[in-house]
């Protein structure tokens, strides 16, 4: 069945997500061919900026793949892919720092992220099986159990949404920390913030549609009840 404006939406989001892939690939090629001028590999700017603020125990390594980077709060390791470990350029610094943001905020506590961690089993199941509750209820025309598959898929949508503070919270400390450490220039501060905001608005085109398919989804619900 058509929902309009959610599917038109939904559309137009998923269009946009698809965009922001493509956009966040092209910059991060484009500044991997910029040198960076302290002449600091991903993995060296990372363990330095680790040292800096104390986290000598987080270790650093590579991983395969491209744009695999991130922190693993579990066994507190940085683990950057193969493009951004060993490259000295503008993008390998700056993804590079962003993932030590990351550990930084695990070491202030800080809240979204820790809330994150803590709704990672939740979001994990319900990201599994909502989907199949809520359809499941729409063709059996149970709509109870559709109403138990939306409010699991809503805590799966929740996570995407506090992932978003706490992405832009790494990028913006990574920043900082990056001009205020000497590790790139004045100017080379807005190419970094260039290949940062590419790869934020995946995050939020991810959270966007999330959200488009809740409200679709409560509105199927609502207009099914009053019929």
């Amino acid at each position: 069945m058509f929902y309009f404006p959610f599917d038109i939406l939904i559309l137009i989001a998923f269009g946009v997500s698809m965009w922001a892939s493509f956009r966040v690939r092209g910059t991060f090629q484009r500044y991997a061919q910029v040198p960076i001028q302290s002449g600091m590999t991903g993995y060296q700017a990372a363990r330095r900026m680790l040292d800096m603020n104390g986290l000598y125990d987080v270790q650093v390594e590579p991983v395969a793949g491209q744009l695999t980077d991130h922190y693993d709060p579990v066994h507190r390791v940085v683990r950057l892919s193969e493009p951004v470990y060993n490259s000295a350029s503008i993008a390998a610094v700056s993804v590079a720092c962003h993932e030590v943001g990351h550990a930084v905020q695990h070491k202030e506590h800080y809240p979204a992220l820790v809330l994150r961690h803590r709704m990672v089993p939740v979001a994990n199941f319900a990201s599994g099986i909502a989907p199949y509750l809520i359809l499941a209820g729409f063709l059996l025309s149970l709509l109870n159990l559709a109403v138990i598959g939306v409010i699991l898929f809503s805590a799966a949508v929740l996570f995407q949404v506090v992932t978003l503070p706490v992405e832009f919270n790494a990028s913006s400390r990574a920043r900082q920390m990056m001009l205020s450490y000497g590790f790139i220039t004045e100017r080379e501060d807005r190419d970094s913030a260039k290949v940062l905001n590419a790869a934020a608005l995946t995050y939020v085109a991810a959270a966007l549609i999330s959200v488009l398919q809740l409200l679709k989804f409560v509105a199927i619900i609502l207009s099914s009840r009053r019929e």
